[in-house]
This record gives structure tokens, sequence and C-alpha cells, in this order.
């Protein structure tokens, strides 16, 4: 079976040194690129289609992880999702999170040894027929257990909004979901909608927790809003919302969330 594999690193040497490695260790892997940093790696794995995917955690532009999460929300069938193994120089906490999460990773700077055993479990997960667990729910679980818990700032109880010359006042309990739009986010609420300039990623500590999820890389969602969750042809989860028109997609990251409903 010919095994194909992406290498994502920003760093030329380290890329070439990865690939020289693990065709030493796997002569019949065929390297089909090497991506310069995320996003080039997210738009090469749609194009090429790899069965395993070495993916660098920190590059310019988007982070591995945040690469992985992307290509997780975008992939469609019918070649299965690629096994994915993180490159890191993180330190003995953040491999004890890919070990508890099940995930393959490598330590910069290459180890042949550690690269060889994690060449033999690719080489069992792609030999068997019968795999334990489907290769996007395995990634599922790694970014699960990466995503840092932030320590909350003080809670939002209202956003304002600038409506041309007009400050609005918006209770955060009346807003369905905020969506990140370019620079800006736009509030919805039952009623209208309203665009702040707050980062989605500055704005989602400020929101409880318990009222508010993430469902993609750019919505956030009040659950108390989440009228059904439902999946279509394509197997994607789907929402419905009280008093709103849109039905946003939920990635694959965030799908447990729903599953109960």
């Amino acid at each position: 079976m010919n095994i194909r594999a992406l290498i994502a690193e920003d760093e030329p040497i380290l890329a070439a040194t990865l690939a020289r490695t693990l065709t030493t260790l796997w002569p019949g892997l065929e390297i089909v690129g090497t991506a310069p940093n995320g996003v080039a790696a997210v738009e090469q794995a749609l194009a090429t289609r790899p069965d395993v995917l070495f993916m660098d955690i920190k590059m310019p532009g988007q982070t591995g992880i945040e690469a992985a999460e992307e290509l997780a929300e975008r992939w469609e069938g019918p070649a299965p999702f690629p096994h994915v193994v993180f490159v890191t120089a993180y330190d003995d906490y953040a491999v004890q999170a890919f070990e508890q999460a099940a995930a393959d990773y490598v330590l910069k700077p290459v180890n042949e040894t550690r690269l060889a055993r994690t060449v033999e479990r690719l080489q069992a997960l792609l030999g068997s027929r019968r795999q334990d667990a489907d290769p996007l729910e395995q990634l599922v679980g790694r970014l699960q257990a990466l995503m840092p818990a932030a320590v909350a700032p003080e809670r939002l109880d209202f956003v304002r909004a600038a409506v041309g010359n007009v400050v609005r006042m918006i209770p955060v309990s009346d807003v369905v979901f905020f969506q990140a739009s370019d620079k800006y986010v736009n509030v919805a609420t039952a009623e209208n909608e309203a665009l702040i300039r707050v980062p989605l990623k500055e704005l989602l500590p400020q929101l409880d927790p318990a009222r508010f999820r993430q469902i993609n890389r750019s919505m956030v969602v009040n659950m108390a809003c989440v009228t059904s969750a439902a999946r279509d042809d394509m197997g994607k989860v789907m929402l419905k919302l009280k008093h709103r028109p849109e039905q946003p997609r939920v990635s694959p990251v965030y799908a447990h969330l729903f599953r109960q409903m």
C-alpha cells in the first residue's frame, strides 16, 4: 500500500531532516510536499489528501493546532482524514497532554529512535483494516487536550457596539451568537445585528462558559438559543437557533457538545 505524507514545518532545515529520516525509517513512504506554514498546510492537505500529516505546532500565521482544527472543519470524504503527528518543542507538561490523549508527537530536534516508534504506530494503524478510532476522532481528542483553560477575566454583562453615531449597550444574555468577520465580530440578537472590533479570541474568555460555547473557528453561540442539532447528508452537525434563520455548522472539534441532542 502506497502511503503518502505531508510535512508542515516553517524551518527548512528541520523539514528536510524530518523528511530524510522518515524516508530512511519508512522506505515505502512518499513525501508529497512540505508546507512552510499552517495556512499552506491546510491547502496542500486538501489538494493532496495525504494519509499522514506531520504538523509543527509553532508556525507563522497559523499554529499547527489551528491548522489542524481548520482542516478538520474543511475535510470532506471519501478519502479518510489523515493521521496527524504533531511536531513540538514543548516541555514535559505538554508531552503528557499528548500522551494522555493517545496522540503521536515528535520532539525537536528530531530523535530517530522516537520517530521510529511513531512510524511503527502509524504503520500499524494504516495496515489495519479495522481501526479502534477514526483518525478524525483521534485528532479531536488531541485538540481538546491541547486547548488550554484560560484564566477567565471578569464576565461581560453588556457589549458596547457602535451603530452609526449611536453606541448601543447590548445585554450579553440577549445575544444569540457572536461571529468573527474579518477584523470585526458580528453580534446577533433576535432582532438585529451590530459589529464590534474585538477579536473573538479575546471575547470568548469574557463570556460565561456555561452559557456560551464555541462551535467552530469563527462562531460562539448562546446555548440557551439552540433549539436542535442534526446531522446533514455529509455527517456534519448543523444547529437551529431561536429567532434566527442561520443554521451554523459545528466543527468536529466541538461536535461532542451536542451528542446528547
